[in-house]
């Protein structure tokens, strides 16, 4: 398996797969191909289906700059992989090359026949299974496992991710204005923050600034802002919202919530590498379920669980979104996916919790659910894998062509008080 390090990207909204890859693939055709007088690329599948939307042309463009791209869209042929594209080369000399891609999620990227993304192999275990055997055999914490094998400097690398996560989160409690495209969402972060209800108990407040800080993320990622794949931009908000809020609930030092990410990153890592984190193969199981799964482990981590807890928690949080589809309004990474990122968040903490009394008699590992994901997302209708033309996508969309509207909500009178 890879480092953490490339599980944990930093860059630009709002989808990792949509966005940060097809950039990285276009930095990479600019760096081998620089006699090149232009490009013509061709998007496949979800690529094409949802690629205005979730901005893929325009971080094409920029990425291939000041070589000049044409960008095409083909919404029939089909792939082996849904996030496929093709450039086509007209070098300066006259000749002609092409260079298939593909972004297998996360934001990493696949060139040509390449089995793996070209980045080193840092662990030699393949599955959670061989991990806890590792473990068990040296008297580790999962902890000491990432330092093993990464070095005690991945945690300068996750200082800068968790720096990057609570910055998304103040820009997006600050943020006002309507959400970019079509749709026309306003931003509700800072609407979550505004106040709390007094006649609400802890866990009700609890739960509503999980919201502000997993919106104010999802929000920034929709706006094509800086946020950290956790582990795709799609499902960004969940991690940082629940190591925001328990991180200072609990009043733990910086160090400890960074090992909770490296604790995190290590139930990311075994999902991306037996499985997907892209919507567009295996559904938003496979993108929220993920990140769910990470912030379970994460949050299992801060209340002292043991390997047994938190590979619980993970699996407790994996087997409750499965069958999760994707399916986003218009190609825009906003309705339905800002609010599952908020209530992934809630989740992954019930997961948490619950795996404080379910560990010991648990009875499905979490190897076993993260092979029942990519299975499900595998049988899954292809309409609801990230293309925009099932599910929610389809059914907003007519109800809104039929002039329909929401019935107008009752107000409730509660005593509030200034979440200040």
């Amino acid at each position: 398996m890879k480092s953490i390090r490339y599980l944990y990207r930093i860059g630009n909204g709002p989808s990792s797969s949509h966005t940060i890859g097809p950039s990285r693939i276009s930095k990479y055709a600019v760096k081998n191909f620089p006699n090149a007088d232009h490009f013509d690329v061709t998007l496949f599948g979800s690529f094409a289906l949802t690629g205005r939307g979730h901005m893929t042309d325009r971080a094409i463009v920029s990425s291939c700059a000041p070589i000049p791209a044409n960008i095409f869209f083909d919404y029939k042929t089909k792939t082996e992989h849904p996030n496929t594209v093709k450039f086509d080369i007209y070098n300066k000399d006259g000749t002609h090359k092409i260079l298939w891609a593909t972004s297998p999620g996360g934001g990493s990227i696949r060139i040509g026949n390449e089995k793996s993304a070209p980045e080193p192999e840092v662990y030699k275990e393949k599955n959670f299974a061989q991990i806890r055997k590792v473990c068990e055999k040296n008297n580790w914490t999962l902890v000491d496992y990432v330092v093993n094998r990464e070095g005690e400097e991945i945690f300068d690398y996750l200082g800068e991710v968790y720096d990057a996560m609570m910055d998304s989160i103040e820009r997006g409690l600050k943020a006002t204005g309507e959400l970019p495209g079509r749709l026309h969402v306003k931003r509700r972060a800072k609407d979550f923050l505004k106040s709390l209800y007094v006649d609400e108990s802890e866990v009700g407040n609890s739960f509503r600034l999980m919201y502000a800080y997993a919106f104010a993320v999802s929000e920034e990622n929709a706006s094509g802002g800086i946020v950290v794949t956790a582990p795709t931009c799609g499902s960004c908000g969940v991690l940082p919202s629940v190591m925001k809020y328990y991180g200072e609930k609990y009043k733990k030092p910086r160090k400890t919530i960074l090992e909770a990410l490296a604790v995190a990153g290590i139930i990311g890592n075994v999902i991306k590498y037996n499985a997907s984190l892209a919507g567009a193969e295996a559904g938003c199981q496979a993108e929220i379920g993920s990140a769910c799964s990470m912030a379970a482990a994460a949050y299992a981590y801060l209340k002292k669980e043991d390997i047994d807890g938190i590979e619980c928690a993970a699996e407790v949080a994996m087997e409750h979104s499965l069958g999760l589809t994707c399916d986003p309004v218009g190609g825009y990474v906003i309705i339905p996916c800002i609010e599952r990122n908020a209530i992934a968040a809630i989740r992954a903490v019930a997961a948490g919790r619950l795996a404080e009394y379910a560990h010991a008699s648990n009875a499905v590992s979490f190897d076993t659910v993260v092979e029942t994901m990519y299975k499900t997302g595998k049988d899954l209708n292809k309409r609801y894998r990230e293309t925009a033309k099932g599910g929610l996508a389809e059914s907003f969309i007519r109800a809104m062509k039929k002039g329909s509207k929401k019935p107008a909500r009752p107000k409730h009178k509660k005593r509030i008080i200034d979440a200040k």
